[in-house]
Formats: C-alpha cells, sequence, structure tokens
C-alpha cells in the first residue's frame, strides 16, 4: 500500500512539474521546439516510472538500512560539491572526479573507475562542445 501512496504522490508532483515546463519559455532561444523539450521528456519518463510502481507495487517494501542512507548522503554530498567545484575545476577534472568518486562509493575498483570516468568525461566533452556547440567550463584553475 505504502508504494500506491508514494507513486500517487510522485505522480501529482510529475503532473505539476510536466505543467510548469510545458508553459516554460525563455525569449532568448531560437529553437524551434523551445526549451519545455527536456522538461517533458523527463515528466514523461518519471510518468512511465509511476505507472509502473502503481500496478506492481513491492508485495514487501521494506525500509533502506543505515548503509544504504549512509550511501545516499554520500553520494547527495559529493554532487554539491561537484556543482560548486565545476566552475573553479571545469569541466573534464570535476566530472571525472565525481564518476571515480560514485565508482567508490558503489563499490568499484579504483582504477577502472578513474580510466572510466577519465574516458566518459572527454566523451561528454567533446559531444558537448564539438557536437552539439555547447561551451563547458575549463577551469579558471586552467586559465579557462
Amino acid at each position: 500500500m505504502t508504494d500506491r501512496i508514494t507513486g500517487g504522490l510522485l505522480l501529482l508532483i510529475t503532473l505539476g512539474y510536466a505543467y510548469m515546463g510545458y508553459h516554460f519559455k525563455v525569449g532568448f532561444m531560437a529553437d524551434p521546439i523551445g526549451p519545455k523539450a527536456f522538461p517533458l521528456l523527463i515528466a514523461g519518463l518519471l510518468f512511465l516510472f509511476i505507472l509502473y510502481i502503481l500496478i506492481r507495487p513491492d508485495p514487501e517494501p521494506q525500509w533502506p538500512g543505515l548503509k544504504i542512507w549512509l550511501n545516499m548522503a554520500l553520494v547527495l554530498f559529493s554532487l554539491v560539491i561537484y556543482a560548486y567545484a565545476l566552475v573553479p575545476l571545469g569541466f573534464i577534472a570535476t566530472t571525472t572526479l565525481e564518476v571515480t568518486i560514485l565508482a567508490v562509493i558503489f563499490k568499484g575498483q579504483l582504477w577502472k573507475g578513474i580510466i572510466a570516468s577519465l574516458v566518459l568525461s572527454l566523451t561528454l566533452y567533446a559531444g558537448f562542445v564539438f557536437l552539439l556547440d555547447i561551451p563547458l567550463p575549463v577551469g579558471k584553475i586552467f586559465g579557462g
């Protein structure tokens, strides 16, 4: 029953998010789709996940243990630090560090995490900067 109550509350939040995203307007964009495409895509995906929760709830839901709460707190803390470090350190260094930290939190091997996070950071940077023509911060410590 708790899954259905949670699903219902999440459904209301998602519908509000979709409503706000649909009416979102920015005067300086010349994109024909506009700024509402991404929020509506996220709302659509959330809606599908919520439908799954409502249709097939967990028969015996359990409260997460202390270890899971600690991991969630570490992830949240690392993402907050990521947001503050993005401009001074730049996208590549900060993303590499963040993904490595996430790999360690979730019990990945350190060297594999470092290599995978560096490849991911470089690939995302190249995709945004060269393919999508979206500038990302280079880092103030690197002269950017």
